[in-house]
């Protein structure tokens, strides 16, 4: 999924909080890291499942790409971005979104860990 593609970066602090239509945050992180753990309104498709499940992403909205510290999702964006998309990979992925002490919950919407 890497060509060396530039996509644009954001550091935790200026990653928005709460995700909807306008805004969305894709997390690509595989099936068992977002059971432990993920971020409350994020959508979660796996890194390898991208390509196929592209037409989930609503193009016009400003989309966040994020797995565990930012690897995954900085090909993902990269990937995204040659297919009409303006993504923005998350810098230190998930863990810099706990380490800023923000909410990381389960599906059933207890606690979760990164």
């Amino acid at each position: 999924m890497d060509d060396g593609q530039q996509v644009g970066q954001a550091d935790i602090g200026d990653v928005p909080q709460t995700f909807g239509d306008a805004v969305v945050l894709l997390d690509v992180r595989e099936d068992d890291e977002w059971q432990r753990g993920h971020a409350e309104g994020a959508v979660h498709i796996p890194m390898g499942d991208v390509p196929a499940r592209m037409g989930e992403l609503d193009a016009d909205a400003t989309l966040y790409v994020v797995c565990h510290a930012g690897g995954r999702s900085q090909r993902v964006a990269q990937y995204l971005s040659r297919n009409g998309f303006e993504p923005i990979n998350v810098t230190g992925g998930m863990l810099a979104w706990a380490e800023a002490g923000r909410p990381v919950v389960t599906d059933d919407g207890g606690v979760g860990t990164v």
